[in-house]
């Protein structure tokens, strides 16, 4: 019996990952822009800004890296940093009229992208890996929970 029967799924989640990634990022670059810069526009559109710990959390991107792309789009002109109201040793990510208008711009061009690769699949197939995926994820958490609650 296969001691690690997980490890094929596993592969082919790196795989996925690492081809969804190449895709994404293909048509990015041609917006002028790098994948953690359209990550925090796409992030920050339709919201009125966020912390640096939130926006961190939803773009995955570490602190240290999140400030350099931070100052990168505020080079140009695309966010700001605005003092946080309830918290003045804190800043607020935002976007800037000029990140807006882009944001509106691009994403629907980048979903559309993104679309035309998730073509061949039915909806009970995307149905199927959306199931498959969060229960993966409900999974994991689990696992890192269960290991923090041990003090490992």
């Amino acid at each position: 019996m296969n001691p690690t029967p997980f490890l094929p799924a596993l592969r082919e989640l790196a795989s996925a990952y690492q081809a969804f990634e190449a895709y994404s990022a293909a048509h990015i670059r041609t917006l002028d822009l790098t994948p953690a810069q359209f990550d925090i526009i796409a992030t920050l559109g339709n919201t009125p800004g966020m912390p640096f710990k939130e926006l961190g959390e939803k773009t995955l991107i570490t602190k240290g890296t999140l400030t350099g792309v931070v100052d990168r789009l505020t080079d140009k002109k695309l966010v700001q940093r605005v003092a946080s109201p309830s918290d003045g040793r804190s800043q607020t990510v935002q976007l800037t009229p000029q990140g807006e208008d882009l944001f509106e711009r691009i994403f629907p061009d980048h979903l559309a992208h993104l679309q035309r690769a998730f073509v061949g699949l039915s909806p009970d197939e995307l149905a199927n890996l959306e199931k498959s995926l969060r229960r993966l994820r409900e999974a994991l958490v689990s696992a890192r929970n269960s290991m923090n609650l041990n003090g490992d």
